[in-house]
């Protein structure tokens, strides 16, 4: 049992707390100068997001667009993404332990974590904020 119920609430909750977190500027800045284009590829349920901070002064993200090309590819079940984002998944670990696929520079990844740390906080707080207490 997964805790998204399908496709159309995972979009929901992470597209919106992905757009969250792209206009806070102590996360947002940081990606941008980091100019990194990331596409998640989420399981159980499917869904695919990409974040492109390649240019522009905040990250664009989009949903199901295969036409953009990722520098950095993640693949990992829905259920892993929403542990990560609560501050619960160690990404190295996750990445030995193939809980987490990817494709491209994993050390430009790893580089990222300090400009996502924050996230790990606002997520909780997102989740709680637009009714989804439930996936505490």
């Amino acid at each position: 049992m997964t805790l998204f119920k399908d496709s159309e609430q995972l979009e929901k909750v992470l597209y919106n707390f992905f757009l969250k977190i792209s206009d806070k500027n102590e996360i947002a800045s940081k990606l941008i100068s980091n100019k990194a284009m990331l596409r998640f590829n989420y399981t159980e349920p499917d869904l695919v997001i990409t974040i492109d901070c390649s240019k522009g002064e905040k990250p664009e993200v989009f949903v199901n667009n295969n036409e953009i090309q990722p520098e950095i590819e993640l693949w990992m079940n829905a259920d892993t993404a929403h542990k990560f984002w609560l501050g619960k998944v160690n990404l190295v670990m996750a990445i030995t332990k193939k809980d987490i696929v990817v494709k491209g520079s994993v050390p430009k990844l790893l580089m990222l974590l300090p400009a996502i740390t924050p996230a790990y906080r606002i997520y909780p707080e997102y989740l709680k904020e637009n009714g989804y207490s439930d996936l505490l």
